[in-house]
């Protein structure tokens, strides 16, 4: 493991099995009665914040205090970052209140890169989000609930997705999670195909590790995971489709629809949910959705992160002076 995580590129394939084996372990540690590690003891783990976030930010909260960190959560809301304080400062204070790790979600694509090379802070800086470019620990949670639902044991240790068929709909060209997805799916041997309306797909996307369809009934049946995505309306300001009855129609995922997938696979959405837009009351409810269970890996995966980047054991050092 690098000392930051940026983006989904910055890991090899031995990187993320590493992250999912051990987030396998912390899952483990959720079913304790007491569900903690003193692993980060004396640590500082800062949240940085600069848009509206519940799962994620609440996620990473939650994995570092499992750990023992010390977790300051800062809201750019409030902040003196509404005053106009600069990425700049605000680093540059949290670097004098000793931050081993800042966890920042930005609404500017490449915000954590700079403040991952700048030199303003000492510690780990990891991604959680970042405008419309990526999001690696949301694509290491869905890359885990893939392989634990679809392995033979129900965990699937040391494999990585070789020959999974993964497909990802919806609003490609808005999306960070898509962008992640793609390339750590593809970094772990899996098979992705987007499917979007023309509109909504990306320029460039021909460079992708994937295939590009616009027709998500050809598409369903050849898939073991077939991931939702939500329409960012907050993100348009064009009409990218002609209503929302027309893109539910074409690109929603119906009961009709999950019942032409193999029996195996399951439907993913990384939440929030727009019921009956994307994605029907009738399957966001059935037990081939995962959208809950994702929610519970994302604690075990960002614990996995934060243990990895901040000194985890034996197991990460060794890895690391092998890589």
């Amino acid at each position: 493991m690098k000392r930051h995580l940026i983006s989904a590129t910055d890991l090899s394939r031995d990187d993320a099995v590493l992250v999912l084996d051990t987030a396998e372990e912390m899952a483990r540690i959720a079913d304790r009665p007491i569900k903690k590690l003193p692993t980060l003891r004396g640590r500082t783990v800062v949240n940085l914040f600069f848009e509206d976030s519940t799962r994620t930010r609440i996620s990473f909260e939650a994995a570092a205090k499992r750990l023992s960190a010390d977790v300051i959560n800062f809201s750019a809301k409030g902040s003196s970052v509404s005053k106009g304080e600069s990425l700049k400062d605000t680093a540059l204070t949290l670097q004098a209140m000793g931050a081993d790790a800042v966890v920042i979600r930005h609404h500017d694509s490449g915000a954590p890169h700079r403040l991952a090379t700048s030199g303003w802070i000492g510690g780990s800086v990891v991604n959680a989000g970042d405008g419309t470019h990526e999001h690696p620990t949301q694509a290491l949670l869905d890359a885990f609930t893939i392989r634990r639902r679809l392995a033979a044991d129900g965990q699937g240790l040391g494999s990585d997705l070789a020959g999974r068929r993964v497909t990802v709909v919806g609003d490609i060209l808005h999306s960070r999670v898509a962008r992640s997805n793609v390339q750590l799916l593809h970094t772990l041997g899996a098979e992705v195909t987007v499917v979007a309306p023309p509109t909504l797909v990306p320029i460039g996307v021909e460079h992708w590790p994937c295939a590009v369809s616009y027709d998500l009934d050809a598409v369903l049946p050849k898939s073991d995971a077939v991931m939702m995505l939500r329409v960012q309306r907050e993100r348009m300001n064009a009409a990218y489709f002609p209503t929302e009855r027309e893109y539910a129609r074409r690109y929603g995922l119906n009961g009709d629809r999950m019942s032409r997938m193999p029996g195996h696979a399951i439907v993913m959405h990384p939440g929030p949910m727009n019921r009956g837009m994307e994605i029907t009351a009738e399957v966001a409810d059935s037990p081939r959705c995962t959208a809950v269970e994702q929610v519970t890996n994302g604690v075990s995966i960002r614990m996995a992160v934060l243990y990895l980047l901040l000194g985890g054991a034996e197991p990460a050092a060794t890895k690391e002076t092998h890589e």
